[in-house]
């Protein structure tokens, strides 16, 4: 949990596509509604939710009766949600949770969430009050690497602190381990489960916030493959080096399902990912085989790959999210991003030309667009202890 600052607690808006249960305005604004556990009982963030905006309203919506619960105002634009109705910026922070919702999918099987045009409409209301605050947006910056470009280009033209991600990279490890800051990596596995947008964010994503972490920092991707069904099994029986650290990986799954691997995945999925400074990397997709993340990554100079399980808690209240929280709290009460928002960028932009890739017949894409160059700090963001510490507690 962060330090507590001096001062008034920070006023926060939440703008969501839904809010409805389980949906990850459930477990992220519930945290600063209802404390880390959810319980209406347990300490949570210290800022304080005083807004929110919903594009959509399901059936099951949870947000007007939290809203009433908690006192918090709906407002109908996101103007009137950062503003409060005053005509000047009222908010010191922006959550912007564009997951989940009725959304169409597109031809390269992505899920067309507006997270572009909520941000637009986010920055529109801090050009028109000449004022910012720093802005966290959930998971994907965008599906088009294009708009994801264009979402931290207005945060650095602007001079507002962005992050943006998911909770893999911050949950709790087993083993509590991070790569070895500015230790030379040279080749990486990851594995993860379900469907190639929605799940494969979270996967590129536990790979790169320990890969980013290489001697000579970030440089980027210099070209990206997508393969599936048969076509990865081949590529793991003729790549020793994948095979080796996938099979290290898969030890540290908790949620391995018995009997063949190869007949238990019906659909296997990789994508393949070659770094600019030689860095290759295959992230393994194996619906029926895992339901958890888990990574090895080679060391120059080591004889045992650095290897972890990222651990999510599969139910209420779900603590990860707690650890996702946890570091937009300490943005929130710093002004600085807890970590750089190019990971994501980077991410989103990876996970677009493999989707490009699979649509184009699984070639492979040569990527000179992703020059992303970047650095992170030497100390780690993930969650430490016991994954039940309440408050979360950072590495």
């Amino acid at each position: 949990m962060p330090a507590q600052a001096s001062g008034v607690p920070k006023k926060v808006a939440a703008i969501m596509t839904v809010y409805r249960p389980n949906s990850h305005s459930d477990v992220i604004v519930g945290k600063y509604l209802e404390g880390w556990l959810q319980d209406g009982k347990s300490p949570g963030p210290r800022s304080k939710l005083v807004s929110m905006y919903t594009a959509q309203v399901p059936d099951n919506d949870m947000s007007r009766a939290m809203a009433a619960k908690h006192k918090v105002p709906i407002y109908r634009t996101i103007y009137e949600a950062l503003t409060l109705g005053t005509g000047e910026l009222a908010v010191d922070g922006v959550l912007l949770i564009g997951e989940h919702g009725d959304y169409p999918m597109n031809d390269k099987a992505q899920k067309l969430y507006p997270r572009f045009e909520l941000f637009l409409e986010i920055t529109d209301v801090f050009r028109q009050t000449g004022q910012t605050a720093p802005v966290f947006n959930d998971k994907h910056l965008s599906y088009s690497w294009i708009k994801a470009k264009r979402m931290v280009e207005i945060s650095r033209e602007m001079g507002f602190p962005m992050m943006a991600g998911s909770s893999v990279p911050v949950s709790h490890r087993k083993p509590a381990i991070d790569f070895p800051w500015g230790e030379k990596a040279t080749k990486a596995v990851a594995i993860s489960f379900s469907g190639l947008d929605i799940y494969g964010f979270h996967l590129l994503e536990s790979l790169q916030c320990m890969v980013e972490r290489r001697r000579g920092g970030e440089t980027g991707v210099k070209a990206v493959q997508c393969l599936q069904n048969q076509s990865v099994w081949d590529f793991l029986d003729s790549t020793p080096w994948a095979r080796r650290l996938f099979e290290r990986a898969i030890s540290h799954s908790e949620t391995r399902t018995t009997g063949d691997l190869r007949q238990n995945v019906r659909e296997p999925a990789v994508f393949l990912v070659d770094y600019r400074d030689g860095l290759q990397a295959a992230a393994f997709l194996l619906t029926g085989g895992v339901r958890d993340f888990t990574v090895a990554i080679d060391v120059e100079g080591w004889s045992q790959p650095v290897s972890t399980l990222m651990w999510l808690q599969s139910g209420k209240p779900h603590r990860h999210f707690a650890c996702l929280t946890m570091n937009i709290e300490k943005m929130f009460e710093s002004g600085v991003a807890t970590y750089p928002v190019e990971r994501t960028l980077l991410t989103s932009a990876t996970l677009d030309f493999a989707l490009e890739s699979r649509f184009q017949g699984y070639k492979r894409l040569e990527t000179p667009e992703l020059n992303i160059r970047y650095w992170v700090p030497k100390h780690s963001s993930f969650c430490a202890g016991a994954p039940n510490t309440d408050p979360p507690v950072s590495a």
